[in-house]
């Protein structure tokens, strides 16, 4: 298993772990025990981008057929760089919605846009990486 391959699904782990935790803070709010850190969307930000789609493109990465016998995997740089923008889209995210939800501003609306252009960019780099290798045996 490549090594980005193994740190992409570790992190989708950890973002499950994340979610879980934070689909447990949902219930214990329903409860009036807690106050509202994270929303709703948060959480299935996290679980659906975090761990699912981190996870696909982890194993995505490892199992879909080669691009090219001196290149089996494509251009592996530019797929750190998916994964890195994957992954501050998603911490600028956890870092921006408790805070726009507290405090609405200018910059914490900032952090949110920029949450969904790394994010989206992330995405776009992981299809430009995987296209060539959908093919036929």
């Amino acid at each position: 298993m490549p090594p980005l391959t193994r740190w992409m699904i570790k992190t989708s782990l950890i973002y499950f772990l994340l979610g879980l935790t934070l689909a447990g803070e949902q219930a214990l709010r329903a409860f009036g025990t807690l106050p509202a850190l994270f929303g709703l969307p948060t959480m299935l930000h996290v679980l659906v981008v975090g761990w699912i789609t981190q996870l696909i493109f982890g194993v995505v990465f490892w199992m879909f057929p080669k691009y090219s016998s001196e290149s089996p995997r494509g251009n592996e740089k530019l797929m750190w760089v998916a994964y890195f923008a994957l992954n501050l889209g998603l911490l600028l995210r956890l870092t921006g919605e408790p805070w726009f939800t507290l405090a609405p501003s200018t910059f914490s609306g900032g952090l949110l846009a920029a949450s969904a252009a790394f994010q989206w960019l992330a995405g776009i780099l992981f299809v430009i990486l995987t296209w060539p290798r959908v093919k036929e045996r």
